[in-house]
């Protein structure tokens, strides 16, 4: 009895010590545990804060490189609009240079239906012919350089639309990393995330290469550009000022040529003035001539009727006396009068008749020098009148 007693005492013992050892053990795993909880909410904490002050970092990092980006943006705006504004003034140019070639070949053109005998090369064709060449080049040369800006603005456009797309994918990253920032965990389930598939991750180095890289383009295409813009302000101004100079020049070789052929058909019109006069004096001396022939004529019947009336005395009066002698001169001279009166009335007719001639030649030449005149005059350079070459 004594003995069951004994081992029942003895499993009684053990039993409390082992819960006794129990007990130690789940209080230390309590401990433990509790020590675990605060330790990985610590440490969770602090990762939180990390990963805050990282995601703050980031955006910051992200605002850094975006305000260059969105400087970049308005550098390379500006630059096409002023290609824009630069290019319009080269259209116009253009345009103005097509005009004056227009009003070029016209007159070349007019000038073409002179008269056959005034169709000659002198100083006006010269100098049409030189606009033309110059003219003709600068249209060239705008063209060339139209295209030149054209280019250029696509190129512009092209790194704006990469920088455009970077920009978007930085506020993007932004906004992103933003809202990772202020995220807690009793609203992550609150998130609506989209089904777009990831995109392939780069690294940071790839990441700052890629902006460095389009910032570079966009700097490039700016520096082209200002040289591009300069150049083109310089030819502006030169093709408006060699434009300038050679209108100027074929302008006044045609009122030099307007003045010189006004000069010539004065000259001749006076010509014509004393031709003119001239055939009337001939014409009045031919009535002046005519006049002396008939009284020589009644002079000669005169004579002759009393040299027939003394014929006509009977017999031995019938004498060839001083009388008979002087009427007998007298027939021959009146007749030698006539005869030089005749012949100065028939070279006066010629002379007459060759002034005539050259009178009708004169005034064919005047109605040549009055057309070409009026070509060059109120044609021509009433119609350069409408030249406008536009300043820079």
């Amino acid at each position: 009895m004594a003995f069951r007693d004994h081992c029942a005492q003895q499993r009684r013992d053990k039993n409390l010590l082992r819960d006794e050892i129990l007990l130690k053990k789940s209080e230390h795993m309590r401990k433990e545990c509790e020590g675990l909880v605060v330790n990985t909410t610590r440490a969770g904490q602090c990762m939180l804060d990390d990963d805050k002050n990282g995601l703050d970092q980031r955006v910051k990092e992200i605002e850094f490189v975006k305000s260059e980006m969105e400087h970049k943006m308005e550098e390379v705006t500006s630059e096409i609009d002023e290609l824009i504004t630069l290019q319009s003034k080269v259209t116009n140019a253009r345009y103005s240079a097509e005009k004056i070639l227009r009003v070029t070949m016209f007159c070349m053109e007019e000038r073409m239906k002179r008269y056959f005998s005034e169709l000659v090369q002198d100083d006006v064709d010269t100098e049409l012919s030189r606009e033309r060449n110059i003219i003709e080049g600068v249209i060239s040369l705008l063209q060339n350089v139209d295209e030149q800006i054209t280019e250029q603005m696509r190129l512009n456009r092209s790194a704006k639309f990469h920088l455009e797309q970077d920009l978007k994918g930085k506020l993007e990253a932004q906004s992103i990393d933003q809202s990772c920032s202020v995220i807690r965990d009793h609203s992550i389930n609150t998130l609506s995330l989209n089904n777009a598939p990831p995109s392939v991750p780069v690294t940071p180095q790839q990441w700052e290469n890629k902006s460095d890289l389009i910032i570079k383009e966009i700097a490039l295409h700016k520096t082209n550009s200002l040289s591009l813009r300069a150049l083109v302000k310089s030819v502006l101004g030169q093709t408006a000022a060699d434009m300038q100079k050679q209108v100027q020049a074929t302008t006044e070789a045609l009122e030099r040529n307007v003045k010189d052929m006004k000069f010539t058909k004065s000259q001749i019109e006076n010509k014509i003035h004393k031709m003119n006069s001239e055939m009337s004096d001939h014409e009045r001396m031919r009535v002046n001539l005519q006049t002396a022939i008939t009284h020589n004529e009644q002079l000669l019947s005169l004579a002759e009727g009393r040299l027939a009336m003394r014929s006509q005395r009977p017999g031995i009066e019938n004498c060839h006396d001083t009388m008979q002698t002087r009427l007998l001169a007298e027939v021959q001279r009146f007749n030698a009068q006539i005869r030089d009166l005749q012949n100065a009335e028939a070279q006066s007719k010629e002379h007459q008749t060759a002034l005539h001639i050259r009178q009708i030649q004169l005034q064919e030449s005047v109605n040549l020098k009055a057309n070409s005149i009026y070509i060059d005059e109120v044609i021509c350079i009433q119609q350069r009148e409408s030249i406008l070459i536009p300043t820079v």
